[in-house]
């Protein structure tokens, strides 16, 4: 048992290497890659659907609803990123049934590479959005002096976001050793099971945490009306009462 795909080397040559952490992940998106093409090859727009596209479907529609419950109102534009992230990294979890394969997320480069996807994307979308000068002028509220601040705030979320996920990765991976070493037998098959559930519970909370970031980045700002301002036809209209 290792607890870390980066001590399984296939093949070395001087510097270069191929980790486990490496082939499992391309491994994992040429399997995500070549299922998504099987599935959407034979779409159907008539009630008569194969259960793979209902299932595909039901997949979809769930994630876009969540999307939306964040706070994102076109769930579309996102849908492909967040969904892509959270099948990923639920997929990594569920490949741990298959003998001999270690999940590509018990490396700390993956979940930081994840992290930096996100971080990325944060801004991309919040410029899409609102225009550069005003995603920019955000660093500077509520004054020029929150600019370091807010930057720094940006880097540690990021950073928090890789070392959580590495960290719950990495506990079941340690546990599970450790039973291994006291009760060999029983212990490691209900480790793998609750294994599986923790990896679709971290496959949710990674990809809510994306697009509550991407939520913030995206808002709506909007400017502030006080209770003075009046509009001028009302105006008008007490005025003419007078």
């Amino acid at each position: 048992m290792h607890l870390s795909p980066d001590q399984i080397i296939f093949w070395q040559y001087g510097f270069f290497k191929l980790n486990a952490t490496i082939a499992f992940t391309w491994g994992l998106m040429l399997v995500l890659t070549g299922g998504s093409i099987l599935v959407t090859r034979k779409l159907s727009l008539d009630l008569q659907r194969s259960r793979w596209q209902n299932l595909l479907e039901i997949v979809v529609t769930g994630i876009a609803n969540q999307i939306e419950e964040v706070g994102l109102s076109q769930p579309e534009k996102y849908l492909g990123f967040l969904g892509s992230l959270f099948l990923f990294v639920a997929m990594a979890s569920l490949f741990t049934i298959v003998p001999g394969y270690e999940p590509p997320t018990g490396s700390l480069s993956t979940t930081t590479a994840l992290a930096i996807c996100v971080f990325v994307a944060v801004p991309m979308f919040g410029i899409e959005k609102s225009g550069v000068g005003q995603y920019l002028n955000a660093y500077l509220k509520p004054s020029f002096f929150m600019l370091p601040f807010n930057i720094i705030s940006e880097l540690s979320r990021t950073l928090a976001l890789a070392a959580r996920l590495f960290g719950n990765m990495m506990s079941g991976t340690m546990i599970l050793a450790i039973l291994l070493t006291i009760t060999p037998f029983i212990f490691p098959i209900v480790m793998n099971a609750l294994g599986l559930l923790t990896g679709m519970v971290q496959a949710y909370i990674f990809s809510i945490l994306a697009a509550v970031y991407i939520a913030a980045a995206t808002r709506t700002r909007k400017p502030e009306t006080g209770p003075e301002t009046l509009n001028p036809t009302d105006h008008h209209e007490g005025k003419h009462h007078g």
